[in-house]
């Protein structure tokens, strides 16, 4: 036996004690759902609108909703249009003042430079795309970030902000091809141990829905699909209903004309095979949110092919029957919801005028329920 053959010998042998050290250090993941109080109920019905906002030129779309100790922000990604290679992050932030809302002037939050400066390792950013809070971490967010081609080469950039910009990113290592493809949209899931889960989706041949799990210190762990046949399910929207169960609304890429709904039982470990719904959609994300007791808000576009309204609807039945609560419309197509607790109110979100401008709303529980 040659000395080289040794040496690969105890290599292999070094790297398998490690793996199986690593395995062992590391703590099974808690498949159980977190659970937020219910929305309170009482008060008098209360409904605003705090932001109203049309770009001077280009496009303004896909808005998301940060949380933070002082009340919130909005922020979207804005540009000639989209997947341009002007394109960067901008926020509006709304911050409590009395029984109102100070809203700033919308201004650059994530450029395309300087992301690219603070990527390990270094690499181009040609443009930027939905873009939403991660919750792992305060100051972080997950961004979909392109380098070259389109967004089905898209990878997701854990970014860490700063108080004048980006300080650090990496791309989550998701995909074999090139770890690209990978886009966001929906906000994260939090876990009972404190963890969290990413919804994610998969653009590139077998496009699907997924789950990526991340351990109580952030580190990507496992990652669950949600497929189904004659659908290209993408852009989960998930809402758990108890610690195990929880329904994951999907938009169908191949613009089937409805929406499509898949199911965990098991803490999101395994999905059920997506079936369509008997609501109608025009290949178009929804936001929802689960208001306590079976109570799940949602706001979506429900015509097979149309944009240009917005519709918030209630179920008091986790999901199985909705009624029509207020219908927004506009000039221009109003699209790409986002829904989020804002202390005791609910702010809503979405782009307007066809990807010209972002409108933000609060309401009450209250509110919802006098619909």
């Amino acid at each position: 036996m040659t000395a080289p053959f040794l040496a690969i010998l105890v290599l292999a042998g070094l790297s398998l004690c490690l793996s199986l050290w690593a395995i062992r250090r590391d703590v099974a993941l808690d498949w159980r759902f977190a659970l937020l109080e219910a929305m309170p109920e009482a008060g008098a019905p209360r409904f605003e609108t705090v932001l109203d906002y049309t770009a001077p030129e280009g496009q303004a779309h896909a808005p998301a909703i940060l949380q933070d100790a002082r009340g919130f922000s909005v922020i979207w990604f804005q540009g000639s249009a989209e997947a341009q290679p002007d394109v960067d992050i901008f926020a509006a932030h709304m911050t409590r003042e009395g029984d109102g809302w100070q809203v700033s002037d919308p201004e650059r939050h994530l450029t395309r430079g300087a992301l690219a400066r603070v990527f390990e390792p270094l690499q181009l950013v040609v443009t930027l795309g939905n873009t939403i809070q991660n919750d792992t971490a305060p100051g972080r967010l997950y961004a979909t970030a392109v380098s070259v081609g389109g967004w089905a080469m898209a990878a997701i950039a854990d970014v860490e902000m700063g108080p004048r910009g980006p300080v650090r990113a990496s791309k989550l290592n998701l995909s074999p091809i090139l770890n690209r493809s990978f886009l966001v949209k929906s906000p994260m899931v939090a876990y009972a141990d404190g963890s969290h889960a990413l919804p994610a989706y998969f653009e590139m041949g077998p496009t699907y829905g997924a789950l990526v799990r991340f351990d109580a210190r952030g580190r990507a762990r496992d990652q669950r699909r949600m497929v189904g046949t004659g659908v290209k399910p993408i852009q989960p929207m998930i809402v758990p209903l108890d610690q195990s169960r929880a329904v994951a609304f999907l938009r169908d890429f191949d613009r089937s004309g409805c929406l499509w709904l898949s199911r965990t039982s098991d803490g999101g470990q395994s999905w059920s095979p997506a079936q369509a719904l008997e609501i109608a959609n025009p290949s178009a994300p929804v936001a929802a949110l689960a208001l306590g007791e079976g109570r799940i808000v949602m706001a979506m576009n429900d015509e097979a092919d149309r944009f240009d309204a917005l519709t918030l609807a209630l179920s008091e039945d986790e999901g199985e029957s909705w009624r029509s609560l207020h219908r927004f419309t506009g000039e221009g197509a109003l699209r790409y919801p986002m829904l989020a607790r804002v202390g005791d109110e609910i702010a809503l979100t979405y782009s307007t005028n066809g990807k010209r401008g972002i409108r933000v709303h609060l309401f009450n529980a209250a509110w919802v329920l006098a619909q």
